[in-house]
């Protein structure tokens, strides 16, 4: 059925119950899971709704590439908690949709499983989000939790 299944992760709860539902699914096929986990360039619009603590000065996008691998490393953690082993997790930066369209391509993932809404960004309600640009644009098919 399913031999690559990729779950993207942004830390929220709808997040997590994908990753969930893509463990279920890794236990029924044997496929492989894969977490990957995008931050958005940081940008000083973005700076003014940042909530950054002081007491972590330096390179905005050093704090949120660390923050990003820190839920990439988390999600792969809770999997490994649920029974999957053997799952591998991914961070990379740029918009969210288009990175996980191609991450899906270039890895030869055959099932998304996202969240219906994450934890969201005013682009989010600007341009949509991001599990509806995803099942738009990806070559697979998408599951949305």
């Amino acid at each position: 059925m399913f031999k690559h299944i990729l779950v993207p992760v942004d830390g929220s709860e709808n997040a997590l119950k994908a990753l969930e539902k893509a463990v279920e699914l890794k236990a029924l096929t044997g496929a492989e899971l894969t977490v990957l986990t995008i931050y958005r360039h940081h940008s000083m619009l973005e700076a003014s709704f940042s909530m950054v603590r002081p007491q972590e000065p330096g390179n905005m996008d050093d704090i949120m590439r660390d923050a990003a691998k820190d839920v990439a490393e988390g999600a792969k953690a809770h999997a490994g908690e649920l029974g999957a082993g053997n799952v591998r997790a991914f961070v990379r930066n740029g918009p969210v949709a288009r990175n996980i369209v191609a991450f899906a391509e270039e890895h030869d993932v055959d099932l998304i499983v996202i969240g219906s809404r994450g934890l969201g960004s005013i682009e989010s309600y600007l341009l949509g989000s991001v599990s509806h640009k995803v099942t738009g644009t990806a070559k697979c098919p998408v599951l949305v939790v």
